[in-house]
């Protein structure tokens, strides 16, 4: 997963993801139920993601992936950036987009679960 329309395509299969730009016309991100759980500077070559991790899953994949580094201007805690450029397998980044929705998902109150149907 290497392109813009490869992370359109992919964020697009997960259950109520919305794609915005509150951040100006380069940073696209995506949320679920109003909560942020992937952006990406649309311009970047390569392009990075950071997305929402659990903290003791974050140390891991840091450790294991050099492509993998704490969140870019996010609490890097809970936060990874991912450096797009090929060395990362399509199903690890996949996996880390859905569970990234899913952590979010997890945080919405139980009314705003029922509300969006998740």
């Amino acid at each position: 997963m290497q392109t813009v329309a490869q992370l359109r395509e992919t964020c697009g299969r997960l259950p109520r993801s919305a794609e915005t730009f509150p951040f100006g016309p380069t940073t696209l991100v995506w949320k679920v139920g109003g909560k942020v759980y992937a952006l990406s500077d649309i311009t970047g070559d390569p392009l990075k993601l950071s997305l929402k991790v659990r903290p003791e899953h974050g140390d891991d994949l840091r450790a294991a992936h050099a492509a993998i580094a704490p969140g870019y201007h996010l609490n890097k805690r809970h936060w990874v950036t991912l450096t797009l450029d090929g060395s990362l397998p399509d199903t690890l980044v996949g996996e880390l987009l859905a569970g990234s929705h899913a952590l979010v998902v997890a945080g919405l109150t139980r009314a705003a679960r029922a509300e969006l149907g998740l």
